[in-house]
């Protein structure tokens, strides 16, 4: 996805993000952003625990809690 799709997919009326979740999003490097599919930006968004297939894309920008 690039960060055109990433801010059409907050516009979203079914459910609000946290703003903090995309703070994040917007901080990644482009290069991360390309490779994230539509689910990976779903998961970031709206979901508490994500799949380790997205973990792995995002080890070197997130610290487990």
């Amino acid at each position: 996805m690039n960060k055109e799709e990433i801010m059409e997919e907050q516009k979203s009326p079914k459910r609000k993000p946290d703003p903090v979740k995309i703070q994040f999003l917007k901080s990644l490097p482009s290069k991360i952003i390309q490779s994230l599919t539509k689910e990976d930006v779903n998961a970031i968004l709206y979901e508490d625990v994500w799949p380790v297939s997205l973990k792995e894309k995002l080890e070197d920008y997130i610290v487990e809690e």
